[in-house]
Parts: C-alpha cells; sequence; structure tokens
C-alpha cells in the first residue's frame, strides 16, 4: 500500500487515540507528534521519473495522512495546495481519512460540489459512540465515495442503519497495537463483518491487534504480520460491491485509454495478509524482508 502524508503531527482528540501508534512510533524516534509540520512528500503525488512519467503511475489508490489527521488544525494552511494536488491527479484515488468529522464540510474545496471522483472520505469510529457522532456527519456531506475505520476497534459498533443507507463502500476494521492496546474482541468484529454482508459492503479485517479475546481466551499477538495472518484466516473480510472511482488522465487529449486501476506488485506474503482486499500493491518499505 502507498501512503501520502502531506503533514505529519496531530493531537489526541477522542478514546481512539489514547494509545495513538504515531506516538509511540515518533517516541521511540524522539519525534514530538503533537507538533504538525509539513512532510518533504507534500507534492509526493506530482513527482517524476527522470524520464518524465509520474512516480505515482495512474490507476493506484493513497492513503492520506497515516501519521496525521487530513482535517487537522494546523495544517489549514496547507490544505488548499493538497486538495490542488488531488485536482491535479484525477488518475489517481486518494483515500482521506479523519475522526475530525465535524470539520470535513468547513474544509471542502470550492468546486468539491458533490464530490471528486477520486476521492474517498472516511471517518474513524473506534466505538459506538463515536459511530454514532461522525456517520451522521459524513453521511450528510457531499461526496462520490464514503467509508468508514473501525480501528482500533475498541468497542462494539452498530453501523446497521448507515449500511442501509447505500452511501457507504467500505468499512476497515482492525484491533490496537504498540503501548497499552486494549483489547479486540471477536464478536464484534464479526458482527461488523456480519452487518456488511447484509448490505453487501465491503469489509476488510486488516489486523487482530496485539491482544485479540475470542471464546473467552486472550491471544496475545505482538507481531503485526502475525496479526494480519489471523484476520485473514478468520475468513471475516467480505468483498462486497465494487468500489468504482471514475478516474480519467490528466491530459486526456494525450491518451486513448481509460484509466485502469493499479494493483500489484505482489509479494508471496501478501496472500495470507488481512490489508490484501484493499490494497494495490507492495510499496517496498521493507519491513516484511
Amino acid at each position: 500500500m502507498i501512503i501520502w502524508n502531506p503533514w505529519h503531527g496531530c493531537h489526541r482528540i477522542s478514546e481512539g487515540c489514547d494509545h495513538c501508534y504515531m506516538y509511540t512510533l515518533d517516541a521511540r524516534r524522539g519525534i514530538d507528534t503533537s507538533h504538525v509540520c509539513r512532510t518533504q512528500n507534500f507534492d509526493l503525488p506530482l513527482a517524476r521519473t527522470r524520464g518524465g512519467g509520474w512516480k505515482i503511475p495512474a490507476g493506484l489508490e493513497l492513503f492520506v495522512g497515516l501519521s496525521t489527521d487530513f482535517f487537522v488544525e494546523e495544517a489549514d494552511p496547507w490544505r488548499p495546495a493538497a486538495w490542488d494536488i488531488i485536482r491535479r491527479r484525477p488518475d489517481v484515488a486518494f483515500r482521506l481519512l479523519t475522526k475530525r468529522a465535524h470539520r470535513i464540510r468547513g474544509c471542502l474545496p470550492p468546486d468539491w460540489g458533490d464530490g471528486y471522483e477520486n476521492v474517498m472520505l472516511q471517518v474513524t469510529t473506534e466505538n459506538q459512540a463515536r459511530a454514532d457522532e461522525r456517520l451522521p456527519l459524513l453521511l450528510g456531506i457531499p461526496a462520490k465515495h464514503r467509508g468508514f475505520m473501525a480501528a482500533p476497534l475498541i468497542g462494539p459498533v452498530d453501523a446497521e442503519r448507515h449500511l442501509a443507507t447505500g452511501l457507504l463502500e467500505q468499512v476497515l476494521c482492525g484491533g490496537e497495537n504498540y503501548d497499552g492496546a486494549r483489547p479486540c474482541h471477536h464478536e464484534w468484529v464479526a458482527s461488523l463483518s456480519e452487518q456488511c454482508r447484509r448490505h453487501d459492503v465491503q469489509f476488510d479485517f486488516i489486523e487482530t491487534g496485539t491482544v485479540y479475546v475470542k471464546d473467552g481466551k486472550t491471544y496475545h499477538l505482538p507481531d503485526k504480520r502475525l496479526q494480519s495472518r489471523q484476520a485473514h484466516l478468520s475468513g471475516l473480510s467480505h468483498p462486497g460491491r465494487p468500489i468504482e472511482y471514475r478516474l480519467r488522465h490528466p491530459e486526456p487529449t494525450l491518451f486513448a485509454d481509460p484509466v485502469i486501476r493499479c494493483t500489484g506488485p505482489f509479494r508471496d506474503t501478501c496472500a495470507t495478509c488481512g490489508s490484501r482486499p484493499t490494497c494495490n500493491g507492495c510499496s517496498h518499505c521493507g519491513a516484511c524482508s
């Protein structure tokens, strides 16, 4: 999976942030996560190869802001430029994840209209309280694509009435990791999986988390590859209806063919990875070497 972090840093806003993985990882590197700063990769989607082509090829999906929040307040001065980058790459799909659902509407670009064809808005719903708070806000915003992430899943979530609207295309789910990880219960994941199946919404169980409880037994899984493999083996993921981004080339007069969704390359270990259904290929980060 390819990640674009136009800025780095955030500050806690709800209980799902209590043991945020970025605070743990940043602390190991001596970085203050609460300091929000623009990154050197700000222009990543516009980067070119030596031959003049895009480094991020047409048809790829970018997960945006996994080391920050796309709608964090400190990034307000930079966000218009980020929207411009998204606008200039209509051949790439951008997934924007936020816990700040209340800020989305006021931070949309002037030409948003009923949404960009290449953008999915996603909110985090770590428990029922946050699902009740954020999902109505998300569904009230015009958008071509919407989804939510139940991660870190620290309590059961009933999203039945929101899934029944047909406006949600994807649910990502996973347990908590690193310092102070709270348990993720199998029945919570299974319930969300069943809700998505009833409405044929894509459900991707990406990882169990460090502490996973099933049938009254607590499992400790510190290795993230093991967590991902166990999530895959659970059989709880569901392909759902295909998500159809209507991607187009930035310079259509130069291309006769439509934009094709790009996938791969994948490694052998990808076959049993919980994130496989929503991943468009290995980014060669070296984590599995």
